[in-house]
Parts: structure tokens; C-alpha cells; sequence
């Protein structure tokens, strides 16, 4: 048996260690969000944009295993009845992003479910603190997928928890890929982290190898925040939320020309749906954060959360990245 990190959030979720699975959309299905929980961290079902049998597919996937599920907010508001179904598998936890959550705390408390929310800025927080989170994902503009373009993790994370009661453990996302990572969250006051890019190259992911290998070759400097691939893909996504991404050509030809890109978008859609319908990834968006960098391999989820404890552990108690030594006088 390992040694584990006994936090605040640990203790909410009567979990082993204080990692949290991103719930990434056509990435994070059950067989991971199961492997993540049975590794001791909590993982949580990519919910996406909604479609009730690929839901139904992924808790049979999970099985028996104890997992939650995360939704983004302003496409469940569209489809209510996914919260019902979802309420109806008894997860561990619902996460909400993107959007007012507000209209759906009730149900949730009423199921006797943790709430987490995902927040991207300081009045968020206060807001999901004051209106029944359980637990805030204070989530920096580093991180992948879509975010918005505003703070860094490690000014967010602290920031978030002098503001809210104590009682709610504050979790970091963006940019966290390691054991450095979870270790800079808890020196930070945070309770754990929540990793996604990490997550979408472990063998579990549902994402192909092709894909996997986008995010273990590429570089954070490759990465880029645009609004590009979600006006190309239609899904819908609002402002102010945009999506942090691997560059390719889609990418390079219109972020910062979106201008052009409205005048066009007809054919640019076509374009891009006919690269979605072959896995052209030099055209399809690959969501990833800045923390690509920091993965070099396709690892199964047990081992991507026993390291990144064992490493935050390592860098909490040794010493060895610093020293404290009495000054002059």
C-alpha cells in the first residue's frame, strides 16, 4: 500500500488520493473514469454535449465502480432530463462547468450528490461558494480544452480559497500533469488537483493512438487558446469561454483573422467536417493544455496516479528541490 495525501478533499470524497479526472468530452469515458477510481483518485464521465445512450454506455462501462460525472452547463440546461438520468446511476459526484449551475443545485442536494463547480475567475468562485458547491475546480487559462482566457492556476488557486469558507475544498486545474504539480496545489492551499491532459494519454482514454500521440509529441509553446474550433465545429460553445488547443492548420489560418474566418464560415465548416469525418488531425482540433510538455507516454490511469502522489509526496517531505538555512546575524 502506498502512502497517500490526507486532504480536505480526500476527506469530501472518501477517496485515497486527491487527484480528480477531468470529465473531457469524447475522452473521458467509463473505463477510465473507473481506472482513476480504482487507483484511488475519483473519475468522473465526460457528459459532452449531451446524448443520453452514449451516457447510458459509459455507467455500464464504469460498472460497479464509484464515479461521477461531469456535464457543461449550458448544454444540460438545453437537455434537463440528462441530470435525471445521471442522478438515477448514483454517482459518487456532479461537476458543472460553463455556465449557471444555479438551476440545478437543488436537484442535485436533493439526491444527497456532491456538487463540484469549475470556475474560471474570482466572482465565479464566490458565486458557486454562496449558491451549494460542495467543492470549487479553480481552473487556470492554462489548462486545456475550454477555459477562458483570464487567470493563471497558480494566482486562481490561492486567490479562491482566501475567498471562500474554508469548509469547501479548493481543487487546481491548468496546466498540472505531475507530482510537481499536486504538490505546488497543496503549498498553494489547495486540496488536490483535477487533470485532464494527463488523463487523455492514459490507455484507458477514449481518444485513438493517433490522437494520443498529438499530445505526447507536442510541445505547451505549440498550444494556442481560440475560439476557432468551436465556431468551426458549430457545437454552440458561448463567449466568454474559448478552447486551448494543439496549433495545426485550421488554427494557424484563422486564430486572429475569426473576421474572415465569419465571412467564410459556411465553406470552412464543410471543410472542417469533412477533416472530422476522416480523424484529419492537422485540421481537427486536439484539446490540450500547456502541461503537454511534461508527457512523454501513453500510461495506464493507475500508474499516472500513483506517480503523481509518490512524486508530490517525495517533493513534500525530502528536501531535495530546496533548502532553508539561517541568514546573516
Amino acid at each position: 500500500m502506498m502512502t497517500q495525501l490526507q486532504t480536505a478533499l480526500t476527506r469530501h470524497l472518501n477517496i485515497e488520493h486527491p487527484v480528480i479526472l477531468a470529465p473531457m468530452a469524447n475522452t473521458a469515458g467509463g473505463a477510465l473514469a473507473a481506472a482513476v477510481t480504482q487507483a484511488g483518485g475519483l473519475g468522473l464521465i465526460g457528459g459532452g454535449y449531451g446524448d443520453d445512450g452514449r451516457l447510458r454506455a459509459q455507467f455500464a462501462q464504469a460498472g460497479n465502480t464509484r464515479v461521477g460525472i461531469g456535464f457543461i452547463t449550458w448544454s444540460l440546461a438545453r437537455q434537463p432530463e440528462l441530470l435525471t438520468l445521471a442522478l438515477d446511476h448514483e454517482p459518487a459526484a456532479i461537476m458543472l462547468s460553463f455556465g449557471d449551475h444555479t438551476p440545478f443545485v437543488d436537484a442535485i442536494k436533493k439526491a444527497g450528490v456532491i456538487l463540484i463547480c469549475q470556475v474560471q475567475t474570482l466572482q465565479q468562485a464566490v458565486h458557486a461558494a454562496q449558491s451549494g458547491a460542495d467543492i470549487i475546480v479553480a481552473q487556470g487559462q492554462e489548462a486545456g480544452g475550454h477555459g477562458m482566457t483570464t487567470r493563471g492556476t497558480i494566482t486562481l488557486v490561492p486567490a479562491i480559497v482566501d475567498a471562500v469558507s474554508g469548509d469547501i475544498p479548493v481543487v487546481a486545474a491548468g496546466g498540472i500533469a505531475d507530482g510537481r504539480g499536486l504538490a505546488a496545489s497543496l503549498m498553494l492551499g489547495g486540496s488536490g488537483v483535477l487533470m485532464g491532459t494527463r488523463f487523455s494519454a492514459a490507455s484507458e482514454a477514449l481518444w485513438a493512438d493517433d490522437k494520443q500521440a498529438m499530445v505526447t509529441q507536442a510541445k505547451g509553446d505549440d498550444t494556442v487558446r481560440t475560439r476557432v474550433f468551436d465556431m468551426l465545429s458549430a457545437k454552440g460553445f458561448p463567449e466568454p469561454f474559448d478552447g486551448r488547443a494543439v496549433g495545426n492548420t485550421m488554427s494557424d489560418r484563422w486564430h486572429g483573422n475569426e473576421a474572415a474566418l465569419l465571412d467564410n464560415l459556411e465553406r470552412e465548416r464543410a471543410r472542417y467536417a469533412e477533416a472530422d469525418a476522416r480523424d484529419d488531425w492537422s485540421a481537427r482540433a486536439v484539446f490540450a493544455g500547456e502541461c503537454v510538455d511534461l508527457i512523454d507516454d501513453v500510461l495506464p490511469a493507475r500508474e499516472i496516479v500513483e506517480r503523481t502522489v509518490a512524486q508530490a509526496i517525495a517533493m513534500l517531505t525530502d528536501g531535495s528541490a530546496y533548502s532553508v538555512a539561517d541568514g546573516p546575524g
